[in-house]
This record gives structure tokens, sequence and C-alpha cells, in this order.
């Protein structure tokens, strides 16, 4: 298994499912439990990386809205309304432990030219010399891709950041525990794969890539942020958000969740 203790650099990605409850509405024990975590981890000399969904969910709560808006414009405004909520209960919640966030706005374009990437990185390199915790996501208010992230989704933009960010390791929090041999919803016998040696396409199809019914999102989109990441000399590794305390076993060398090696 991964040993965390002597890496550096980590982007964590923290997706809606770890952050809100069903309801939409924020999961405010587990984000201050998170936030707890996260400082404490930063504490003791690792650079922390966030890269967090839940603008848009965010600011359809703040609209009053009664449901996701299915039209751009729209999510659009909820996304600009719910990034400042967001960042705003990052700042609130960070700065308990003396901690100073920072956001970081990303787009297609940004990352597809190298020296605005170069940018970013120098940026990250700064805040990061300065004890401050980077948040990144997608300028969702102007990337207008069906607001399906003009980058692919958050998943993959981790990926993509861990990159940029010459990051040890990602670790993706989800709503599962790992990658299992087989559907868990519909298998009771399926196990998790601790380690991922080499993305293959049965890794493909059992995460729910081509040829499966599972189709789209979910763990394919991990699995996508597995390769990207892992081609970029990045370890990741996919595992349960709701037990934040859980971050301690990974640090501390427990098996935990799925492990995919960076390439050599």
């Amino acid at each position: 298994m991964i040993d965390l203790r002597n890496k550096k650099r980590i982007v964590i990605k923290l997706g809606t499912s770890t952050l809100a409850h069903k309801t939409g509405k924020l999961n405010i024990r587990r984000m201050t439990n998170l936030t707890r975590v996260l400082a404490d981890l930063q504490n003791a000399g690792h650079e922390m990386i966030l890269v967090s969904s839940g603008a848009v969910g965010l600011g359809v709560g703040k609209l009053n809205l009664k449901e996701r808006p299915k039209d751009t414009p729209t999510k659009q405004a909820a996304a600009a309304v719910g990034q400042c909520e967001l960042m705003h209960i990052y700042d609130e919640m960070f700065s308990r432990y003396s901690i100073t966030v920072a956001q970081i706005l990303l787009t297609k374009t940004i990352i597809s030219t190298p020296d605005r990437v170069n940018n970013v990185r120098n940026a990250i390199d700064s805040l990061t010399a300065m004890g401050v915790i980077p948040i990144v996501n997608e300028n969702d208010t102007v990337a207008i891709d069906e607001l399906e992230l003009e980058i692919g989704e958050n998943d993959s933009l981790s990926a993509v950041v861990a990159s940029i960010a010459g990051a040890e390791a990602l670790i993706i929090l989800s709503d599962i525990d790992g990658l299992y041999s087989e559907d868990p919803h519909q298998n009771e016998d399926a196990e998790i794969i601790s380690v991922v040696e080499k993305i293959d396409e049965h890794i493909e199809k059992i995460a729910g890539g081509a040829g499966s019914k599972l189709g789209s999102g979910g763990m394919a989109t991990k699995i996508n942020a597995a390769k990207i990441a892992t081609a970029a000399g990045v370890d990741m590794i996919i595992m349960n958000g709701r037990n934040p305390e859980d971050l301690y076993k990974l640090f501390d060398g427990e098996e935990i969740g799925t492990y995919f090696p960076a390439v050599k």
C-alpha cells in the first residue's frame, strides 16, 4: 500500500456526495471534521491542495430554487452564487485552525495553454510556500459545455491539477469504498480491489466504461482520472469520504480504498 508520510504535496478531491447530505444541504458535521483533519495534515508538513465540487448545489440552495436547473444560463447563475458560498464556508472553517485558503478557478483554455499552465503552477507554488491551501474548481460560470465541465468533470480536473502542481499523490474522496470487482449494488459478494497496477479493458469495464451498462459518471470518471494522474507520475487513491478520520489511517499506511500506483 502507498505510504503518504513522506509525500509532501497532495491533492484531495472532494465530491458533492462528501460535502452534502442527500437533501443537497451542506453536511456540516462532515465538513467540520474534514477541515479539521486537513488542517492537521497541513500542520504536519504536507502541502494540501483541494479540488472541490459543490458550487452549483450550494447556489441552488442559496437561490431557493426547487431543483437543480436544467438550462445552462441558470446553472451558470447558480454556480456564480454557490462559488461565493463555498469559499465563504471553507474560509470560515479553516480559519478556526489559523489556515488561510485561496481560490483558483480554471477553464479548459487555461490548462491547454502552456504559458497559462505555468502561471497556475507558479501561483500554487507561491501559495503553498506561504502555508495557504489552494481550493480549485472549474470556472462553471464561463465553462458552458452543458456545464458538465469543459475539462470533463471534477475527477479528471483533480488529476489535471495534480499533474500541473507536481503533486506526489491524489486522493479522491467518494461515496464508495473503492473499485469493486463487480457492481456491489448488484452482487453483495463483490470485493474491493486494493491495488490496480494497470488500467486495462477489464478494469474499465467493471468501472462502468465501454461495454457496461454503468456507462457514464461515477467510477468510470475516477478511472479516467487515474489514467491522467498515474501517467503524470502521481499516485492515486479512491476511498470513501464519509469518515474524514480515515485519512489519518491512510497517512499511517493502513490499506484503505483502491490504490493506483504511478507509472514508473
